[in-house]
């Protein structure tokens, strides 16, 4: 302990990096303010109970969670009517959507090449393309809201205008893309002048904020009447940082591939070359190399089947998927997880291009030879640790409809354990912590965590 609270205080002792953390929080303060600004015609004294009012219709439950899993990203804003509703994810969809055009598409394959000007001019790209996703998200968002979860004809007190006129919808939609425009710009603003990953702290900082109602409800819940009492919220807070732990350990697993440079070793003799020769170096090839994306994925296009209810609301197997909580919804996240697991580990690693660059600078993996029998073989190798990787991750998908409704009675609070939120969360913290490590590291400081997760984290 007192060693943590040296680090803080070497932290706190570095102007740099204390400015820095003094911009990022004061950035962070500004987008949570802005997401409780409600769109100018609803009322938000109607709005705030929007969840608990849905869930008292018929088959409320379901949907709700659905709008519950959409608002976590948002910090809460995408429920309330917030400006900021729509959050940073158009921005994260653009840049999958361009990420993926790039496989496709020769001039932006030219621009990932160019360097730091391919960069920048992906970045505009991206950002005009987050645009034209805000325009297309808007609408169906406040569709969702005056049609199905705030209806006109059953809350009429909830609206100044009209939902269903143009001068509800226009100035809607305009503010909706501005407030998704004014997020990317805090998060790039982060990025630039704050501590880093600032568009992954946002999404962070929006899941963090609804950590402490949903203990605090699920706290009441069981100490209240019906409740298993305070021994329970023990054992789940030590069963969440079991979780917590295995997150960890599988966003910064890897399989080392060793390596050999030999014409640095041909170039050396006696005492060097010996220790060339045996040096430590390798490629880390990460057990989960696709990271939360195949979560995301799976989860935006189980959106899909849940609209199958509108042609046959009967039907209680096809009405399943759109609950979060359900087998049917689970078994199909899984499938889509494992697939998309392997399809973005095979589109962002590229393995030819790894055994062209050993190949050119001199390396080699021991018993293989050198370019397309090393692509060959490190494609091998990811086909078997993606598998394992994917598993893990769809474990973690389904984990909080394992644990609701078993020892978990609040809805919220299973969220937590597991899923997107989770593993977003580890991931971003991780990062941070590698910041702040290599600024203490620069100035001869110890790091904020001297373990070997942490270090394993950099590779």
């Amino acid at each position: 302990m007192k060693g943590f609270i040296q680090t803080l205080k070497n932290i706190w002792s570095l102007q740099e990096l204390r400015d820095k953390i003094i911009v990022t929080l004061s950035l962070i303060l500004v987008y949570r303010f802005a997401s409780y600004i409600s769109l100018p015609a609803i009322n938000m004294a109607e709005v705030g109970d929007l969840l608990d009012h849905f869930q008292k219709q018929g088959g409320g439950k379901a949907a709700a969670g659905l709008l519950g899993l959409l608002s976590s990203f948002t910090g809460g804003a995408f429920s309330h009517a917030s400006i900021m509703a729509l959050g940073i994810m158009p921005y994260i969809s653009a840049s999958i959507i361009v990420q993926l055009m790039g496989l496709a598409i020769p001039y932006l394959q030219k621009l990932q090449k160019d360097g730091e000007s391919g960069r920048k001019t992906i970045n505009q790209i991206t950002r005009w393309l987050t645009i034209v996703v805000c325009l297309v998200q808007a609408p169906f968002y406040l569709g969702t809201i005056t049609q199905a979860f705030l209806p006109y004809e059953q809350f009429r007190t909830a609206y100044y205008i009209d939902p269903q006129s143009v001068a509800f919808y226009v100035p809607s939609v305009v503010i909706l893309v501005a407030g998704s425009i004014f997020a990317m710009w805090l998060g790039e603003k982060i990025t630039d002048k704050g501590i880093g990953n600032g568009i992954s702290i946002l999404i962070m900082v929006g899941i963090l904020s609804r950590l402490p109602s949903s203990f605090i409800q699920e706290y009441t819940t069981q100490t209240g009447n019906g409740g298993l009492g305070s021994i329970m919220i023990l054992i789940e807070v030590l069963f969440w940082l079991v979780v917590i732990l295995l997150a960890i350990v599988i966003s910064v697993a890897v399989r080392k591939i060793p390596i050999q440079y030999v014409s640095r070793a041909h170039a050396t003799g006696g005492l060097n070359r010996n220790l060339l020769q045996g040096a430590r170096q390798w490629i880390p090839l990460k057990v989960n190399a696709s990271g939360v994306m195949p979560l995301i994925f799976a989860q935006a296009l189980m959106f899909v089947p849940g609209l199958l209810t509108k042609f046959d609301e009967t039907n209680t197997f096809i009405a399943g998927f759109k609950n979060p909580f359900s087998w049917q919804y689970n078994v199909l996240l899984v499938l889509l997880i494992i697939i998309f697991s392997y399809f973005y580990t095979a589109i962002t690693i590229p393995v030819n291009q790894m055994a062209d660059d050993l190949k050119r600078n001199g390396g080699l993996i021991p018993k293989v030879r050198p370019g397309q029998d090393t692509a060959n073989y490190l494609d091998d190798i990811l086909s078997k640790i993606t598998l394992p990787g994917a598993i893990f991750l769809s474990i973690f998908a389904i984990l909080p409809a394992l644990v609701h409704g078993t020892f978990v009675q609040t809805e919220g609070f299973s969220h937590f354990f597991g899923g997107t939120s989770l593993l977003i969360m580890v991931g971003v913290i991780l990062d941070t912590v590698q910041q702040i490590n290599t600024y203490l590291l620069n100035h001869h400081y110890d790091g904020l965590m001297q373990s070997k997760l942490s270090r394993t984290s950099n590779l």
